[in-house]
């Protein structure tokens, strides 16, 4: 291929959530003013890139999320992930082999004590996976372990939005498959509320998980997790799960299921942004985030590794699997400058999972952090684009490649409303417009992606609001107004995902001798 260079920079703009549907009902991407997008899609070269299932290392027919769809967008590869790769080793047996698990297993049997879970609970397969807890649960039992406590952490966001009294119906009759076993619910709570902040944004929540968990204290006490969910949809009906109140379970007004010295706590996140700062709250002496009181001596062991820089925790169920060479690197390697910016919610996705599970900045290479609102989001629809676009204008001429994530389509999208969904979009559609302006006046291209579906299937089959990431594919826009445009054109091939954008990435910044592990790009020579 012919070198491609720019006199200004490459951008690459992700929209969160920003899926493609044909259909009209519940879509707010269709439904929403758009006239930058509804322009440029017309007039310059586009495609849509498959943004789930294996496309990005996830099972068959499972929707995309946006952790793979970083990682698979900034690494250029496909590498199995989440849900599949611990299905795998559920399957080959390799779990119960892993050191982690035997040091769980001699750990409780020496001490005589309780095993404890927690997790985000559900089947949606973006953070966990229901099916993998109740199989650890039955190795445990097959192990001799005779006391398990729950600590769930309620989900209503990957999945229905009032779907919590089916999951727990679901564990409590496969508890019953162990008679003579004391196994038990102990506390839960909504997971923008319970243990499962991200990126260190309110520890407040995660400061609630551990008092309920550890201290037996929560705002609400009940004799059962069906009643607590009763009592909360008596309260507000339309109260979605991931904002139910924490809550503890009592017998004779005493918690049942308590953290104490020597008990064992499994996280079982196979993803990791929801499951760091609770692993960091359990295993790290020191602790200044909040107020811990008495701190048990717990054996702390994750679904899997959490912190890849910091190899957190250290006892991981299943081992990760590595990112070669991902792009930031590959950049890096040939004095290319680069910048990452994105407000809190989705900044760790443009850095940490963006460039391969890792903290660790290249040569070169620089983050920004815009703080997100703690109010929901809903609220305040537009969130932070406005700013994410400032700072990307201030600083537009200082590297070669820029890269963006805007939240709003799929923050907002995640409350399965309509109207704050669509604000979301038009806000982001406005700092595209003035972001496209200026790239052209640097003489630079933009390309315009997004990690996963979400803002178009607002409404599910049952015409009920939808709130999760759907399995629909993503636009690549390429919006170049410069003579570049003639010297390349699109590859269109039917397989064509997230992971083929890095070595297009590396194209357009003249560099052509990436990896050979890398998924091809989706341009060649005119």
């Amino acid at each position: 291929m012919s070198r491609i260079q720019y006199r200004g920079p490459v951008v690459l703009a992700i929209l969160d959530g920003f899926g493609l549907s044909r259909q009209l009902p519940g879509n707010a991407v269709k439904q929403a003013d758009l006239p930058f997008l509804s322009h440029i899609v017309q007039k310059y070269p586009s495609l849509s890139l498959q943004a789930s299932g294996e496309a990005v290392g996830v099972l068959p027919g499972q929707m995309g999320n946006s952790e793979v769809g970083h990682l698979a967008l900034g690494t250029g590869q496909i590498i199995p992930q989440g849900s599949a790769r611990v299905q795998s080793a559920l399957q080959s047996g390799e779990i119960w082999q892993s050191s982690a698990w035997r040091n769980l297993i001699q750990y409780l049997k020496t001490h005589h004590s309780v095993l404890h879970f927690s997790g985000i609970f559900s089947d949606g397969g973006v953070h966990s996976d229901i099916s993998h807890l109740m199989a650890m649960i039955k190795q445990a039992h097959q192990e001799g372990i005779s006391k398990i406590r729950l600590h769930l952490v309620l989900d209503g966001r990957d999945v229905a939005p009032q779907s919590a009294e089916r999951y727990i119906k679901q564990i409590t009759d496969f508890f019953a498959t162990f008679p003579g076993a004391d196994y038990q619910i102990a506390s839960g709570g909504g997971r923008m509320v319970f243990v499962a902040d991200r990126y260190q944004n309110d520890w407040s929540i995660v400061k609630a998980g551990w008092d309920a968990m550890v201290h037996g204290q929560a705002p609400h006490q009940f004799e059962s997790a069906l009643q607590a969910i009763q009592s909360f949809r008596a309260q507000d009906p339309n109260l979605q799960d991931q904002y139910l109140p924490p809550f503890i379970i009592t017998k004779n007004q005493r918690p049942v299921g308590q953290i104490i010295d020597h008990d064992a706590l499994v996280y079982f996140d196979f993803r990791a942004d929801r499951a760091v700062e609770i692993a960091m709250a359990f295993t790290e002496p020191q602790f200044s985030y909040f107020d811990r009181g008495y701190t048990p001596e717990v054996f702390f062991a994750g679904l899997s590794e959490y912190d890849s820089d910091r190899h957190l925790p250290a006892q991981q169920l299943v081992a990760p699997l590595r990112a070669q060479t991902p792009l930031n690197q590959f950049l890096a390697n040939r004095q290319i400058t680069q910048l990452a910016i994105s407000e809190t919610v989705k900044f760790g996705h443009i850095t940490y999972y963006f460039n391969g599970n890792s903290y660790e900045k290249a040569a070169g290479e620089q983050h920004l952090e815009i703080s997100s609102d703690t109010q929901p989001f809903d609220t305040r629809p537009w969130m932070k684009s406005a700013e994410i676009t400032d700072a990307t204008l201030e600083r537009l001429d200082q590297f070669q490649f820029l890269r963006l994530n805007f939240p709003g389509a799929d923050m907002v999208g995640h409350f399965g409303e309509l109207t704050p969904t669509r604000i979301a979009l038009e806000a982001i559609d406005l700092q595209l417009s003035r972001l496209a302006a200026q790239i052209d006046k640097l003489g630079g291209v933009l390309l315009i992606t997004a990690d996963h579906g979400n803002a178009e299937e607002l409404i599910d089959n049952n015409n009920q609001p939808k709130t999760s990431h759907t399995t629909n594919p993503v636009p690549l826009i390429f919006y170049d107004n410069t003579l570049n445009l003639q010297r390349y054109q699109l590859k269109h091939f039917t397989s064509a995902g997230l992971a083929n954008v890095a070595a297009t990435i590396a194209l357009l910044l003249g560099q052509t001798d990436y990896p050979d592990f890398w998924q091809p790009p989706l341009i060649e020579p005119t």
